[in-house]
């Protein structure tokens, strides 16, 4: 099929509703098939933080120029839906591991209400085995399947929240919002120790990452319909979405022609602090000013 024109230059963000079962690599792909597919150029693809296969919700899919700003979506602030079976913990932390110890205790909601405030603010965590994080030059993952023992140092971060939301005899959910950094296997096999017993993670969805909300996210198949009905932009993000946190800096025409060659400007007003340097609607840079000097962190390539 011949590569439909309208929207050659696709730059933003799509915000995906990642299914069950995929990682956020297979969901990418995913993604770039349903554009190809349906006759549109694909552009610089990728995403903006990794979610594990048994977990679903919002995965920002940076597409065009917007793939400039996907690392900073590692480093923002996500919000989960999680669900903690008692009484089993595994190797991965999740459904997904073999077990590796049980215990027959059974926390009730009083205990559960009461360990709460223990992880709500500045906590220490040790990751997972299973994670993508290096030791020695490889992945834990790949230590950890090949039966070698993993110890990882602790971590410290923000649990910025913490609610208990339900439970059954043997189950508890919680919702959380966590800096970056946080595994949530990790917190569910934390809860659980404090609750004087074992668990693992058997539900996770991601409710929020960064600027990037639960409401803004579609699933392959409504994509996959808009597309083929050439509604794309019913769900493209512009690629200022995901600056939102960022204040905006407007520049004139010469001052954008200067950072567009990565040129400083000196002398110049804007306040300290990193800024989107703009003309008119449309974004020239991810900009970092300081004492009067504005230099260039991200170009943006943007009629």
């Amino acid at each position: 099929m011949p590569a439909r024109t309208d929207l050659a230059a696709i730059n933003g963000w799509i915000i995906l509703d990642k299914p069950l079962g995929l990682t956020s690599a297979q969901g990418v792909a995913a993604v770039k098939r349903i554009l190809r597919t349906n006759g549109l150029t694909v552009p610089r693809i990728g995403h903006g933080g990794t979610l594990d296969p048994l977990a679903t919700g919002v995965l920002p899919i940076a597409l065009g120029e917007a793939t400039k700003l996907a690392g900073r979506m590692l480093d923002a602030a996500k919000a989960y839906d999680f669900t903690v079976q008692f009484g089993s913990e595994t190797s991965t932390l999740d459904a997904e591991g073999e077990i590796t110890a049980t215990c027959d205790v059974r926390p009730n909601e009083a205990e559960i209400h009461a360990i709460v405030p223990r992880f709500t603010g500045p906590i220490t965590q040790i990751p997972p085995a299973y994670s993508a994080l290096k030791v020695g030059g490889q992945r834990a993952y790949t230590l950890a399947r090949a039966g070698e023992t993993v110890s990882l140092a602790a971590r410290h971060l923000v649990i910025h929240s913490l609610t208990f939301t339900a439970a059954t005899s043997d189950s508890a959910s919680f919702s959380c919002f966590v800096s970056k950094g946080t595994y949530i296997r990790s917190l569910a096999r934390d809860i659980s120790c404090a609750l004087g017993t074992v668990g693992h993670v058997t539900m996770l969805r991601r409710t929020r990452s960064g600027p990037f909300a639960l409401a803004q996210a579609i699933s392959l198949d409504k994509l996959g319909e808009l597309v083929q009905a050439a509604q794309l932009e019913q769900v493209l993000l512009p690629l200022m979405t995901g600056l939102d946190d960022i204040p905006a800096l407007a520049i004139t025409p010469d001052e954008a022609a200067a950072l567009k060659q990565g040129r400083r400007l000196l002398g110049h007003p804007a306040s300290n602090g990193t800024h989107l340097a703009a003309h008119g609607s449309v974004p020239v840079a991810l900009v970092e000013a300081h004492e009067g000097e504005v230099r260039v962190l991200r170009g943006f390539n943007l009629d």
